[in-house]
């Protein structure tokens, strides 16, 4: 039975999800309905986690982060969280049979970022398991519900789709991530020279994963197809943007589509699927 504590839970999800992402809301919006609760407790504690590490600067984030993972734990084992965005998350799990494996990797790479500045190869590629591919394969567990064989099979694709998006958003935020959090995510680069090279070798790691990710979506239930699409052409054309430009330009600003071209993005994802 849905408890009216359910829904509050659920609908902070939502808000939280909506005063985040613009681009994130527009995709699920365009989900078939009974994918949206779901969905945003997914964002919704996601998004928590990574408030923790990237903005509360003026508290002791390690304490607030470990206090985080026990009050998620606490709540998946209990079946109830006080904290209403774990409330929901934990419900989701529960309902989607979410791995507590992929939950505990996310917050993994939660902890790095308290810990680590700068990634070798083995760092970065765990970083990115934790931070995008698991949480891909959270809302994969969500949109394929119960059908394992289908899952095995568009796991590696969802992988992908979350590494291409996160690894756009490390090169979008170079400047900010070096500058503000001290952080250098792309192994053998180093932000006071990034070169041209340096970005066409990280440009061309994320087309690999772009493609391979393409295959996946076309398999995806017909319910979610569209809006996963969307997110796809949305970070597609971000980065054909990004490409355009040189290494100092990334360097200089934070590289955005504006929210009309996103809408512009939706309608012409909808007429063409």
């Amino acid at each position: 039975m849905i408890t009216i504590y359910d829904k509050v839970s659920y609908k902070a999800s939502k808000t939280t999800t909506l005063a985040y992402s613009t681009s994130f809301s527009l995709g699920i919006k365009v989900f078939h309905r009974r994918f949206h609760a779901p969905i945003y407790a997914i964002y919704g504690f996601v998004r928590l986690a990574d408030e923790i590490v990237d903005t509360f600067h003026d508290h002791d984030k390690v304490a607030l982060l470990a206090r985080f993972r026990e009050d998620t734990f606490r709540a998946i084992d209990e079946k109830i969280g006080l904290n209403p965005i774990l409330h929901s998350f934990q419900d989701t799990v529960h309902r989607y049979n979410i791995e507590p494996d992929l939950v505990d990797t996310f917050l993994q790479s939660m902890e790095m970022d308290l810990s680590k500045k700068e990634y070798d190869e083995a760092g970065y590629k765990q970083y990115i398991l934790g931070s995008a591919e698991v949480v891909g394969l959270m809302c994969l567990r969500v949109f394929l519900d119960g059908e394992e064989a289908r899952y095995q099979q568009l796991k590696p694709h969802a992988m992908s789709l979350g590494s291409a998006f996160q690894k756009i958003n490390f090169l979008r935020d170079l400047r900010a991530d070096y500058h503000k959090l001290g952080r250098t995510y792309f192994p053998d680069v180093d932000i006071r020279s990034f070169t041209l090279e340096d970005k066409k070798r990280i440009e061309a790691d994320i087309e690999q994963d772009f493609r391979h990710a393409a295959e996946g979506i076309a398999r995806l239930p017909r319910g979610v197809r569209l809006g996963v699409r969307l997110a796809y052409i949305y970070y597609l054309a971000l980065f054909r943007k990004i490409r355009r430009l040189s290494p100092q330009v990334i360097l200089d600003k934070r590289v955005r589509i504006p929210n009309s071209q996103k809408y512009m993005l939706l309608i012409s994802t909808y007429l063409k699927n």
